[in-house]
C-alpha cells in the first residue's frame, strides 16, 4: 500500500524517496543535525495531518459540504512518566453545523493514519 526508500551517506541528514517525490528528514541542530529538514516525529505528525484533511475533504466532497480551508496543527509530546500524546486540532473555513462538526469528529477518528497510530501496528525488521 506504501513504500519509502531511504538512502543516508553520514550524518543525520536523510534522503527520502516516495514514489518520485523527494523528502529530507534531519534533526534539529540543537539536536546535533543539521536542520535540513523534518525531525521524524514532525513527519509523523504530518503524515497524521495531511491523512486526515484528506479524509475530511473527500467526506465533505461526498455530502456536498463546504468546508472551506482546512487547517491542522498537530503536536507530539511526552510527559515526565514517558507517556506519549498527540494532539490534533482543526479549524475549518466556513462555518459548520454542530452536526456536521460532530459528523467530522467521528470522521476523524476513522481516518487511515489515526487508525494505524490508534491500533499499533506490528514492525518487523530485517537485516540483508
Amino acid at each position: 500500500m506504501a513504500t519509502v526508500h531511504l538512502h543516508n551517506d553520514a550524518g543525520y541528514a536523510q534522503r527520502i524517496r516516495a514514489r518520485t517525490h523527494q523528502l529530507q528528514a534531519d534533526e534539529p541542530s540543537d539536536n546535533g543535525g543539521g536542520d535540513t529538514g523534518p525531525a521524524p516525529y514532525e513527519l509523523l505528525l504530518s503524515a497524521l495531518a495531511a491523512c486526515t484533511s484528506l479524509t475530511l475533504r473527500m467526506y465533505a466532497d461526498r455530502k456536498g459540504w463546504e468546508l472551506g480551508s482546512i487547517h491542522i496543527d498537530a503536536r507530539f509530546s511526552r510527559d515526565d512518566c514517558g507517556l506519549e500524546n498527540i494532539e490534533r486540532t482543526i479549524t475549518f473555513g466556513n462555518a459548520l453545523t454542530p452536526e456536521q462538526l460532530h459528523r467530522l469528529a467521528e470522521i476523524c477518528e476513522k481516518t487511515p493514519v489515526t487508525k494505524t497510530l490508534l491500533e499499533g501496528t506490528p514492525i518487523r525488521t530485517a537485516f540483508v
